[in-house]
């Protein structure tokens, strides 16, 4: 596999410039009123007043949201038509379940790349809170039927088919559409097979929540979260409320399984929560943001998706697109500096980790000779990962790039990986660089 080259036909690298999200709020708490929507505005307008540039200069916006609402299908073009772009502005939104914002990242970088725009924006929002609650396929028929009848005793004899449960209101499915399985059903799966225990699942959870309290202790969060003051304007929040200050790892063995009560390990604290929250970057041609004067955060060095099997192991997206994303740019797993990988589960992260350093997966599923490389647990999640900010579904890839290359700024430099499983057995991997 050649190596990639995430530049301009002129050879101009494309640069991050800004990175901000919302504070991430556990399911019906602080945002438990703010819809998607209303959320990505909030954040890309605060971003926009951050760095001071026109607004107008922003010529597209690419961002995504993985539980849809269906009276704002296309986020990105309102969160134009709601913080002051112009009019004109190209707006589209995307979907890759957890790895969205990755996404919409390397779309409006490819969109660089091209030469069709020097400046845009990308990232992801959403609400497991404000939800398009559904209603049964049966009353869904029974209503459209309702609208062609012209008579009441139609009218009656239509709804006189209907029973109690046809009129029950239908919440969003948990569930692969495919396979019927919840991500949790996977992550036991994985537990499982990969021999990943409760206490290895329950020291990472631990570890997790004490090195982001530890984090935001130290003011390194800070700077790139925004101070929210959601609707209806009682009340502001300017941290996560996810994570635990008082993390005990003897707190975590006292919670029962959640999805295989009588022999499982997977419980809702080694676990990611339901999270609201927004998460945005800006994204620029390296002479444009030399012209205007910005600091650049960062660059993107390389990046890969990949797409496997769902019957078993769907979360393991980050071990086939790593490789690929480390080949594109050229170095080994040694050479970076940072790794951050999301935690959608405690399993399903360790489960990773281990078939990093697996020469037998490398060489069955992966059709090369060797494993890329154990991980060095010194440079992975340093500041701590999604078992502790929490995960609202499309808004974690920005949120983690962000993250980053921030923590790699104040390491004097050097390059970082960033990866992420996703439902449908997707992942993505994306190489970051800071001089």
């Amino acid at each position: 596999m050649g190596k990639q080259e995430v530049k301009t036909r002129s050879g101009e690298r494309v640069a991050i410039v800004a990175g901000l999200r919302t504070p991430f709020a556990r399911q019906s708490t602080e945002f438990s009123q703010v819809p998607a929507v209303d959320l990505g505005k909030m954040v890309v307008s605060d971003m926009l007043a951050r760095t001071e540039i026109d607004p107008k200069l922003i010529e597209q916006v690419v961002f995504g949201q993985v539980v849809q609402m269906p009276e704002a299908p296309n986020i990105a073009r309102e969160i134009v038509l709601g913080t002051g772009m112009d009019i004109n502005t190209d707006a589209y939104s995307v979907t890759r379940a957890c790895a969205t914002s990755f996404q919409s990242a390397v779309n409006v970088a490819e969109s660089i790349m091209a030469g069709t725009i020097d400046v845009g924006i990308a990232g992801g929002a959403d609400s497991s809170s404000v939800l398009p609650i559904g209603v049964s396929k049966k009353l869904a028929a029974n209503l459209l039927a309702l609208s062609k009848t012209k008579t009441l005793s139609q009218k009656l004899n239509i709804l006189k088919t209907l029973s109690l449960k046809d009129l029950m209101p239908v919440p969003p499915a948990v569930a692969e559409y495919s396979t019927g399985l919840s991500m949790g059903q996977t992550a036991e799966q994985m537990a499982k097979s990969h021999g990943i225990t409760r206490q290895a699942q329950d020291e990472l959870a631990h570890r997790s929540h004490t090195l982001a309290a530890q984090a935001w202790n130290d003011g390194k969060i800070e700077g790139e979260v925004m101070t929210a003051f959601p609707e209806p304007y009682k009340k502001w929040i300017s941290k996560d409320n996810n994570i635990r200050e008082d993390s005990t790892i003897e707190g975590y063995a006292k919670l029962r399984p959640a999805f295989d009560r009588q022999y499982g390990s997977v419980t809702a604290a080694n676990s990611t929560p339901l999270t609201d929250g927004a998460a945005a970057i800006m994204l620029m041609r390296e002479g444009k943001a030399k012209e205007l004067g910005l600091d650049i955060m960062g660059y993107i060095r390389s990046y890969a998706f990949s797409a496997i099997g769902v019957e078993k192991d769907m979360l393991m997206g980050p071990s086939y697109a790593t490789p690929m994303a480390l080949d594109r740019a050229g170095i080994e797993l040694s050479d970076l500096t940072l790794i951050d990988m999301h935690e959608a589960f405690a399993a399903q992260a360790l489960s990773n980790v281990k078939m990093f350093a697996s020469d037998k997966f490398a060489q069955e599923k992966l059709g090369r000779s060797k494993a890329i490389g154990e991980i060095d647990m010194d440079k992975f999640n340093v500041l701590g990962g999604s078992l502790a900010y929490g995960h609202p579904f499309a808004a974690t890839g920005a949120r983690m790039i962000t993250q980053t290359l921030r923590e790699l700024q104040r390491r004097g430099g050097g390059l970082a990986l960033n990866t992420a499983c996703a439902a449908g057995g997707l992942g993505a991997a994306m190489v970051l660089e800071v001089e």
